[in-house]
């Protein structure tokens, strides 16, 4: 890929545009359905059939296709091998802007190996064609007798229907387009645009509780017997059980995640450990989750006895074996109260649980038009010159949308617009431009990748209802050798409020379902449970045409979101740091009014002290008033644009060179070995650093316990004795008191301070911890 000279802050940023959307300019009130794009005009041809073509083969017969020419472009049908009334049912669209004719031409031609024969044509004038804008109805199409190329009527007539219309017809995503003429019929497919759907996730919970009358191959030893249960790539089992018994209890739950519709069967096998790595099958059973009771929430369902089938080898054959008595003792369901995590907690577009009766009614409607994308780099080489092929992927919810792929082009125009169902407000959008590398049939069985060019995410919280949002989005990745910006993509984004009450109650709602509460998963679990899922998805939607393949899946969902990273782990750091950098600042401040620094200031915060103290009703007012008054001063200066991905934030551009190759490598790694001992030497300093952090944390504590541990006799003596003065003191002085003259003592003034560490400061240091009994 073509290098950039070293960019400018100002070009990561955020920038606002006025594109003209729908035929009115943005911020307009707009009352088409296609109202967040720029209208393309496009001329459509409609070859549905013909009949009573003449054979025109030496052999007696017409193999039949349809070419469509205008001007340079020209597309064509599919033939027909020895048929005469042919039925194509294809959609031409041409774009307006690249049209060089004013005549659009429909040959039928007859397919031969020297040279296809000319059969008839049908012409039209592109100013007599009819304009069509939705919800009109389709343009039906009609009979046209052929002509041969003097404008005489030949035999034979074709169905056609040529009308103007946009990119919001009902052909267009299916329609074959004027700008991908050099794409080959095979790699057509990889090009269009498309919705897709995630499957349906389930929760598939099994509880294994016993098991009963085993029969082990050994009959000489108990078995140490555990439960294997597989669905699909899933594989999980139950603790191994040593117990001198034929009737073993386990109790435990394995946790698997499975997709609608169910193609796999739930496989659970009971063996036994007879040495170490070597494992024989006592009993198996299979289970159809198509009879898998579903529940809702966490009241038990009934557990039930499955036979347990024994399996043996006869002559290289596996054959059942009927006379066996073993059983499994099982509760199993799938769980409709859970969201199947399948995204990063952190960029979820979807909260809701499974079960549809368990949905909420959606609150409001999600409106993206992807426009166009500038400045993009060259992403692969073609005819020794660079060429990028790009496509826009956007994932809300359950709902993938595609847009078709631009060929050879920096400066794509989509202006495709999607809608979704907004269900929670607190969730994000996330919109990826890709280059495809598909469009040639033979480059699919060579692995080839479709290449990230940038991603962006919208959180829907962040923007104002009905207002429409259209800024262009930096398109920004992070490579071994650095940050790079790729170019820029254009989006308008209107988000709809419904119902503004039901919105503000989501507010007061939890953000998962209920289920994930009641019965909470492990962090393991949810982990090991979202990996799951995050593959079911990415073979599922691998499997549509086109497929959406996997890389663009795991790209939209962050599946590597947690793997390690020092940059990742410096860029936390200082967000943490500036989380507490208020504080901080807080108590500096008040140390300079101890210290009075500003005689006035001090003098001020002593009077509202007294008032505080005389009048403690109005400590909390004062507070919330205080919050309040804040809130409304910085309402000037809110956030006018959504936010985006932030370099400075990422630490994206300071980051050394060792550790983004270290953020790429593979895992396991793949370095040589003088380079990940010298990783692991750095991973071994800052963990230290950590381990000391923790350390200083856990001597804080210990000395708190010790206080009345009488683990240092003298000092818990007294602290015991100042703890029973104190509560005398306390009983018979009044808390106002008490509260002012600790506030009296905190402000006193410089002359009545020393640099020295207080009394119970020094106390404190000296109470013991149990790091003396560190090795």
């Amino acid at each position: 890929m073509m290098q950039r000279p070293p960019l400018r802050p100002e070009e990561y940023s955020l920038k606002e545009t006025s594109p003209h959307l729908g035929g009115a300019a943005a911020g307009d009130k707009l009352t088409t359905t296609y109202d967040l794009v720029e209208q393309m005009q496009y001329l459509y041809v409609r070859v549905v059939k013909a009949k009573e073509l003449p054979n025109k083969d030496i052999t007696g017969s017409c193999d039949p296709y349809v070419e469509v020419k205008l001007g340079n472009y020209k597309g064509q049908t599919r033939h027909f091998e020895k048929k005469n009334n042919p039925e194509w049912n294809q959609v031409f669209a041409f774009s307006k802007e690249r049209i060089q004719s004013s005549v659009v031409e429909i040959v039928v031609k007859d397919k031969d190996l020297v040279k296809d024969d000319f059969i008839g044509r049908v012409m039209f004038d592109l100013n007599e064609v009819p304009k069509r804008v939705p919800p009109d109805s389709p343009l039906a199409p009609q009979w046209y007798r052929l002509e041969d190329r003097n404008g005489h009527k030949v035999k034979g007539e074709l169905m056609l229907a040529v009308w103007m219309g946009t990119q919001a017809d009902e052909a267009f995503p299916e329609a074959w387009h004027s700008d991908a003429a050099s794409v080959p019929g095979d790699g057509l497919a990889s090009i269009r645009s498309k919705v897709y759907l995630t499957p349906k996730l389930w929760y598939l919970r099994v509880n294994v509780i016993e098991a009963q009358d085993l029969i082990p191959n050994d009959k000489t030893r108990f078995p140490e017997v555990y439960v294997k249960a597989m669905l699909g790539n899933q594989v999980l089992r139950t603790r191994v059980l040593a117990s001198r018994t034929l009737n073993p209890m386990w109790n435990e739950d394995l946790m698997f995640v499975a997709a609608e519709p169910f193609e796999e069967h739930l496989i659970l096998s009971v063996e036994d450990r007879v040495a170490p790595g070597k494992d024989e099958v006592i009993g198996r059973t299979i289970i159809s989750l198509q009879h898998v009771p579903r529940r809702l929430d966490h009241r038990l369902l009934t557990s039930q006895w499955y036979p347990l089938e024994k399996h043996v080898i006869i002559d290289g054959e596996q054959k059942k074996e009927t006379k066996f008595s073993s059983r499994i003792h099982l509760r199993i369901c799938l769980e409709g109260g859970y969201h199947v995590l399948d995204e990063s907690t952190h960029y979820s577009s979807d909260l809701r649980p499974t079960a549809k009766p368990l949905w909420k009614p959606s609150i409001g409607i999600l409106e993206l038009g992807i426009l166009t994308a500038q400045g993009l780099l060259p992403m692969k080489t073609k005819d020794g010159r660079g060429t990028t092929d790009a496509y826009c992927v956007a994932k809300y919810g359950q709902k993938w949308v595609r847009t078709r792929t631009i060929i050879d082009s920096f400066t794509p125009k989509w202006n495709e617009q999607y809608t979704w169902e907004v269900y929670d407000p607190c969730t994000v959008i996330t919109i990826g431009v890709f280059d495809n590398c598909h469009l040639n049939g033979g480059e699919k069985a060579n692995g080839a990748r479709d290449t990230r060019i940038g991603k962006v995410r919208i959180r829907l919280s962040t923007l104002e209802t009905d207002r429409v949002y259209t800024h262009s989005y930096p398109l920004i990745v992070l490579t071994p050798g650095g940050v790079k910006k790729m170019g820029e993509v254009q989006l308008a984004v209107r988000f709809t409020c419904s119902s503004l009450l039901n919105m503000m109650h989501l507010y007061s709602q939890p953000l998962l379902p209920k289920m994930h509460y009641v019965h909470p998963l492990s962090v393991i679990q949810v982990d090991n449970l979202r990996r799951q899922a995050t593959n079911i998805v990415s073979t599922r939607l691998g499997r549509a045409e086109p497929p959406l393949r996997k890389e663009i899946v795991e790209y939209m969902l962050d599946v590597d979101s947690h793997m390690w990273s020092m940059r990742k782990s410096k860029a936390n750091f200082f967000r943490i740091m500036g989380v507490l950098s208020p504080l901080i600042a807080v108590a500096k401040w008040f140390d300079q009014i101890c210290l009075w620094r500003n005689p006035l200031t001090t003098i001020l915060i002593h009077v509202l002290f007294v008032i505080l103290v005389l009048y403690p009703e109005l400590i909390l007012p004062t507070i919330f008033l205080y919050l309040f008054l804040i809130g409304v001063w910085y309402y000037r200066w809110r956030p006018r644009q959504p936010p985006h991905m932030d370099t400075r934030l990422s630490h994206a551009e300071t980051a050394h060179p060792d550790e983004l190759d270290e953020e790429f490598d593979t895992f396991p790694t793949s370095r040589p070995p003088d380079i990940v001992r010298m990783r692991y030497d750095r991973l071994r300093s800052v963990a230290g650093r950590i381990q000391t952090v923790v350390g200083d944390l856990a001597t804080q504590g210990e000395r708190l316990q010790s206080l009345l541990s009488w683990r240092d006799p003298r000092a818990t003596a007294l602290f015991v004795v100042f703890c029973f003065i104190a509560a005398i003191v306390l009983y018979v002085t009044p808390f106002r008191v008490v509260v002012f003259l600790a506030g009296l003592y905190v402000l006193r003034h410089p002359r009545f301070r020393h640099r020295m560490p207080s009394v119970p400061l020094n106390f404190f240091r000296r109470l013991p911890a149990r790091t003396d009994s560190m090795l």
